[in-house]
Order: C-alpha cells, then structure tokens, then sequence
C-alpha cells in the first residue's frame, strides 16, 4: 500500500462502561477526564477477527492443566498461544517472524515476542491513540445487583448475611463519547520486507482494519459494552509522503435536543495540502446524529448501512 491514513473512531457509551479501572469505574486522568485506552478499542476488534476464524495471536485464551491430580482452567502463556496458533516450536526467528505476521492483530498492530531465545520487536503499521470522551457531563452510576446464591463461605455464621444472597455492583457511565485518532503508515514494515519475512501492509490488511473499524464495537455485546457502539469515523488518505497531526483536536461534540450534534472544521487544513489529500470518508449514524463538516470533498456515508448519504 503505496499512501498513509489518518483519522477519528468514534464509540459511543449509553449506560455501558467501554474501558474500566481497576476499581471498576470508567477510566480517567488527573484532571477527571474520562478516556479510553487504545487496548480498548484493539480489543473488540481483535474478537471479531477471532471470531472470523483469522489467527490472533494477542488474545486471552484457555487450557486446561493438571497438577498433582487436580484439574484447572488457566490462561495460555505467549508461547503456548503461539505454538497453538501456528502448530510447531521452533528457534528460528526467520520462520517465527514470518508466523507472527500472518497474525492479523500482529500485521496491524506490532508485537513484542520474547520467547523461545527470540527477543523480536515488531512496531505496527496502525498506531492508535487514547479515546477522551468529549461529553463533559458524563457521570459514573454504580448499581447495585441481587445474587441468586448465597455465600458458601458464611455457612455457619451467626448473622442474617449466611443466609443472604450476596450483592455484587456494575459500574457504568450514564453517557460517554469516545473519540480514538489513528494513523496508517505501511512504510513500518520496509525492513521486515527487504528480510523477506512479509508483503507489507497491503490494500486488503487496510480494508479489512477498516471494516472492523467501522462496527467492532457494536458487535461485541458482552454485559458491560452492552451500550457501546460505533457512531463516527474519520478516513483521510494520503500520499506516502505526507504527515497529519492529530486529528481529534479538529472534532466536536454537543449534545443537541434531538440529536447529538459532531463538528468537523478539518477542511482549511486539508485544502491546503491540495493534491497530497487522495481521499477522505466520513461515517456517522445519522439517525441520533447531525452532522457539520467543512471538507468539501469529503464523502459522507451512513455508518450502519455504510451507503452515501
């Protein structure tokens, strides 16, 4: 692929909570600004292309192993994950290289493998950054949920909790609007090319990282992201040449009476780069959101349908 990418991926967060703490609540800053961590994002798309039947090599999975008899469900080691994926163990580097780039979370995203006697390196041809949630009013809300069981380890106890079922809490924002820059840049993969170990990054790795782009977060409904969905992105095409800075900055959200309300003002800038500028597409649901947008050659689709509008 001979032109580099830049853009927005926008996720939205109705009761739903898209990246939690460590204490559960929806991540933030210093300053209290709620963001999501570019692993979020990576993540549901890394289960959809599970989920395709691609190899993912950077993926939570399972075994099962024995110990003096007893019988327990673990996570797979590095390595274990990686002779599961690929069906051998070996040393040489050339081929775990070569193995590691049929990966499609390793082609789009990199790699560090250190495994093996191997200590390989791979910085990937996407490059995401942290999703700051745009809406100012967002607020955590903490439910509290009824256990049908009691607790076993209160058996015996003199009080009303043996008898109780237990509490548990899910943490969600009432409202949340993520929106996550990213740049393509195939020139990363020049000396993995010249060792003979991959293609590069081709049309087809951009066009399947797009696709996943556009719906990763709606379709990946598990109890918490249950709330989460794609509702805007960003795809300005360039030549190899050229270099964009973030483009977030250039993007606005306000919440409308009707309808949430996504400014772009990007289009002086890229007006300006005339010819360099290939193409640009821009996504969003138009149905809970109106958009303003001053690039004039933009192309604006429907982000459901993915049709023009």
């Amino acid at each position: 692929m001979n032109k580099r990418v830049y853009g927005v991926i926008g996720i939205s967060s109705i009761m739903a909570n898209w990246n939690a703490d460590f204490s559960g609540y929806p991540k933030t800053i210093s300053d209290g600004r709620t963001f999501g961590s570019d692993k979020a994002l990576k993540y549901p798309m890394k289960k959809m292309w599970e989920n395709e039947g691609k190899k993912v090599l950077y993926i939570k999975s399972m075994k099962f192993a024995e110990k003096k008899g007893e019988v327990s469900l673990v996570p797979r080691s590095l390595k274990e994950r990686y002779d599961f994926l690929f069906g051998e163990e070996t040393k040489n580097s050339k081929k775990i290289l070569t193995n590691l780039m049929t990966a499609v979370d390793v082609k789009n995203f990199g790699a560090t493998y250190a495994e093996s006697g191997n200590n390989i390196a791979i910085t990937g041809a996407v490059q995401i950054g942290q999703g700051f949630n745009v809406y100012d009013l967002t607020e955590p809300q903490e439910q509290q949920i009824l256990s049908p069981f009691r607790d076993a380890s209160k058996e015996g106890g003199s009080g009303e909790e043996a008898k109780n079922s237990t509490l548990g809490t899910k943490i969600v924002s009432d409202e949340a609007h993520y929106f996550y820059p990213f740049a393509i840049n195939p020139a990363a993969y020049k000396e993995l090319i010249e060792l003979g170990v991959t293609e590069g990054y081709t049309e087809e790795d951009y066009s399947n990282f797009k696709r996943t782009s556009l719906v990763c977060a709606t379709s990946f409904a598990t109890n918490a992201k249950a709330g989460c969905e794609n509702e805007f992105a960003l795809f300005v095409e360039t030549k190899h040449d050229v270099y964009l800075p973030n483009l977030t900055p250039y993007i606005t959200f306000q919440k409308g009476e009707e309808k949430n309300i996504i400014s772009i003002s990007c289009g002086e800038l890229l007006k300006a780069l005339g010819e360099n500028i290939l193409s640009v597409e821009i996504y969003y649901n138009p149905d809970t959101t109106c958009l303003r947008q001053d690039v004039e050659t933009a192309g604006v689709f429907n982000i459901l349908t993915q049709k023009a509008i």
